[in-house]
This record gives C-alpha cells, structure tokens and sequence, in this order.
C-alpha cells in the first residue's frame, strides 16, 4: 500500500506540474483582468469621462487607428501559410486469390531453391518472426514457379493496384477525374516509361494542364514526402486539391539468390497502395476528416552507411533484390532522433520542453550525472502510425519512445493482415484507427515512416471532425477480429 499511494501521489504530481506549466499564461493573465477589472469599477463616472478626454481621440485618430487595424489583420491573412486539409483517402484491399500463407510460401521457397536448404531455413525463421499473418498478399508474378518479374506482368500489378485506389477515392468523394488539378504518384523500385502518373492521367483522361509528378527511388517514406510536395503546391495554387497515389509494385522485387541480406526483403514485402485526396479549398473543410499541421523530413544521405543500408544491387550470381544493411535499425535510430529533435519544439507541451531543457542544462553546463530525459509524445498525440516495416522495427520506436501496446497497435495490427505495404503502410494503419471507431474530433496523429537514403519523416494531422467507424474499406470483414495477440515466434 505505500508503494501504491506514492506512486499515486508522485502520478498526481506531475500532472499538477504539467497542468500548470501549460496554462502559466492563463493564470498570469486573469488576474492581471481582474485586476484593471476592479480598478474600473472603483472609478467614478466623473473619472473615467476625464480619462476618456485625456485621451482626446478624434474622428483623424480613429479613421487612422481602423485603417491600421484593417491594414495589419488583412496582411496577416494574406502572409498566412494556405490550411491543406485531407478531405479522406482509401485503401487498396488484394483480391483473396493473392494470398501468400506461411504454408505456400515455405513450399514455393523449397521449389525455387532446392539446392540451397539453408537460405529455405533463414527465410522460413524470418518469416516466423516476421509479424505477418496468413492473409497478406503477393502478386501473380511471385506466386508463379519459378517466379516470373517481367515488366509485364509488373505493369499488370501496376495498374490493378493503382486503378483500384483511384477508383476508390473517387467514389468515396465524389470528385471527377477532370477536377483534379495536382496529381502526385510515388513508387520506389518500378519506374516504367510512360511513368505512372501518365499511365493515370491516360486512364482517367485527366486535364493537359494537370500539374503531375512521379517520385521513384524515395523507400517506405516516400508517402509522407508526397504530402510535403503536394502541401507546397497547394501554397502556391489557390482553390486547388492534389491526389496522392502511393504504392510499391512487388514484382520486380522478388528475389531468387542466396544472399541472407536480400532474402529478407521477400518476407516482409507484400501488395498494397493507397490514394489520398488533399485539398486547400475552404468549402472542403467542412467535409474533410484531418488537417495537415506539420510535415519534417530528415536525410542522413549524407553518411555512407546510411546511405546503402537500403539498397537496390546484383549479387555475386546477378540476381537483383534489395539489400537490407544489419546496420539498418542502429541508423534508424539515429534518423529519429534527428527527426524528433527537430518536430519536438512544434508538437510537445511547455511542460516536457521545460523538463528537456533542464535535463540537458543539468547535463551539458553542471555535469550532472543525469539520464538524458525522452519526451512524453504521449502528451502532443493521442494516435502513432509507425511505419510498419516490421516487427522489430515497431518494437524499437515502441521502446525509444516509451509507448504503451495500444498506442503500436494500429502498426502491428496492419503489419499482421497486410505486411509491410512500403509508403501505404500508414494509411492502412489510420484506416485501422477509424474502423475501431477511436478517431475522434481534435485527436491528434503522428504518422512516422523510414526510408532508403537513409530518412527519416513525419506527418503531424488534427482530426477535424468525430469519424465514425466505415462500414467498407480494407478492414471491413476482419476489424471484428482484431487486435490479437501475436507470438514473437509463430510455429511453421
């Protein structure tokens, strides 16, 4: 019992701390109003007449004194960055027939390799710590015997995938394909010609002044780099609104080598993409479910192991795959803490700013032996969509920034029934959020993803209205199911 109450007591303590820290202002200012407030109700009419004359404003004074207000209040909204809202979005959902269960994919990994037991073992022990489920899903070509990666077939995932998200997102809003005015596509590995903001604009015959671009070569986090471009652009475009794709075709990923550090890859990898609707319309704000706070990007391009420990090469037999680095997560880590340094000031509370800063005063100019002290994120957000590149990724970020299991939740949950979707993953994950009915009016969101280069971005959104739970979307006929407990090592 004493445990208990001064843990209970040490609990009230610092929230009385941050309650006050946060609201210094406020207390500071009402009794300063309380104050004048008195003071005039003890003046005599005489005397405020008095002071009034004193003052002596003229019809001059008071023409020029609103000339200036009016002046200042529209240069302000002028000078004022344009609100992009995200009006909604939608997620592709792979046909059932693509499924890739932990059986078939063991099997086709004996056929493919049969000489080569060993990297069968790695990439079966992978797979089993992997956290994927039995219903995530890979495309024909990689389902073939031997695998088939033709640019064909490539183009043919291209488009089911691609096509499938549009046509979502243009039913879900009701915009026509000739009203969108930016169009931003990202994929990573699959860079055909005609690119595939072409292959869109073909499809949907969209219009010849339509501002498109096509991001390839950018990993898992190119979906939050979209959100950067399109924002800019909807600064400098009034009344404008901007579809995002964002998806990773797999086929031409599938590797058939020996190669431990590009094994990997095929187990984690599978379908998945997803199409975003911005836009800085005033008239979308009333519909739109989030608005778009903060965007930061962090590149640590310019060290060499960061910069190959994602990486597209031959190996020694000239089978092409992606290269993870072991290196990967100790540079990950590194990235975010270069991100959060930077996004922490715009996001966290006076009262965990002011605990850092003494901590590292303590640290820095006192050599005090103090532990460096994490931020409380739990603070400035009530949701996180950690990009879910697997399990131990969502386990490191989950430690470094002392998360509870609900607040990973949505990552390991759409790891589990989708895999590692690459730049969607986080969508699927907000998806996962409002199909459990928790997106509520003023929640705040902090989507974090990781990509090859090495970088490391964040999207902060304020949702803008209460979401109820969708009746359709990627999670319809299994959000009942969910959350579960899911074994470090599940038994193959």
């Amino acid at each position: 019992m004493p445990e208990v109450s001064g843990s209970f007591k040490l609990k009230l303590a610092k929230l009385g701390y941050q309650y006050l820290v946060n609201h210094i202002t406020t207390f500071f200012l009402i009794p300063m109003m309380m104050f004048v407030f008195i003071q005039i109700l003890q003046r005599s009419p005489e005397e405020l007449l008095s002071l009034w004359n004193v003052l002596n404003f003229t019809l001059v004074h008071a023409v020029c004194s609103s000339f200036a207000i009016i002046f200042i209040t529209s240069f302000y909204f002028m000078s004022k960055p344009r609100t992009v809202y995200l009006v909604d979005f939608a997620c592709f959902k792979p046909p059932c027939h693509f499924r890739a269960p932990y059986a078939s994919f063991v099997e086709h990994a004996r056929l493919v390799l049969p000489d080569h037991p060993k990297s069968v073992s790695f990439q079966t022990k992978m797979l089993a710590r992997s956290g994927l489920g039995e219903e995530t899903c890979l495309p024909p070509a990689i389902h073939y015997i031997p695998p088939t990666p033709t640019r064909e077939l490539a183009g043919e995932e291209a488009e089911l995938v691609i096509f499938s998200a549009m046509d979502l997102i243009l039913n879900q809003t009701g915009v026509k394909p000739r009203d969108i005015d930016i169009l931003i596509v990202n994929c990573s590995v699959y860079s055909p010609t005609p690119s595939l903001s072409a292959m869109i604009i073909n499809k949907y015959k969209l219009r010849s002044n339509i501002k498109s671009f096509n991001l390839s070569g950018m990993g898992c986090s190119a979906g939050l780099i979209s959100v950067d471009l399109a924002r800019d652009l909807l600064q400098v475009h009034p009344n404008s609104n901007a579809v995002i794709v964002s998806t990773e075709i797999i086929t031409p990923n599938c590797y058939v080598g020996n190669d431990r550090s590009m094994l990997l890859p095929n187990c984690l990898f599978r379908m998945g993409g997803a199409a975003i609707l911005l836009s800085n319309r005033w008239t979308d704000r009333w519909r739109a479910k989030y608005r778009l706070v903060h965007v930061v990007r962090t590149h640590k391009g310019a060290d060499d192991k960061s910069y190959r420990c994602v990486e597209q090469k031959v190996d020694s037999e000239g089978n092409l795959g992606i290269s993870l680095s072991i290196d990967l997560m100790a540079i990950a880590g590194e990235a975010l803490k270069s991100n959060i340094t930077t996004i922490g000031p715009l996001v966290l509370p006076a009262s965990e700013q002011l605990l850092f800063l003494l901590t590292l005063i303590g640290r820095k100019i006192f050599k005090l032996k103090l532990k460096p002290y994490i931020p409380d994120f739990k603070q400035a957000f009530e949701h996180f969509c950690i990009h879910a590149g697997g399990r131990a990724v969502i386990d490191e970020l989950q430690k470094s920034l002392q998360l509870s299991a609900e607040h990973v939740e949505a990552s390991r949950m759409a790891l589990h029934r989708f895999g590692n979707t690459s730049s969607s993953s986080l969508w699927y994950e907000m998806s996962y959020i409002e199909a459990k009915g928790r997106m509520k009016k003023g929640d705040r969101v902090w989507q974090i993803a990781f990509g090859s280069g090495f970088k490391c971005n964040s999207a902060v959104w304020k949702c803008n209205r209460t979401i109820k739970a969708p009746t359709k979307g990627p999670w319809e006929d299994c959000i009942d199911r969910y959350p579960f407990y899911i074994p470090e090592v599940v038994k193959l």
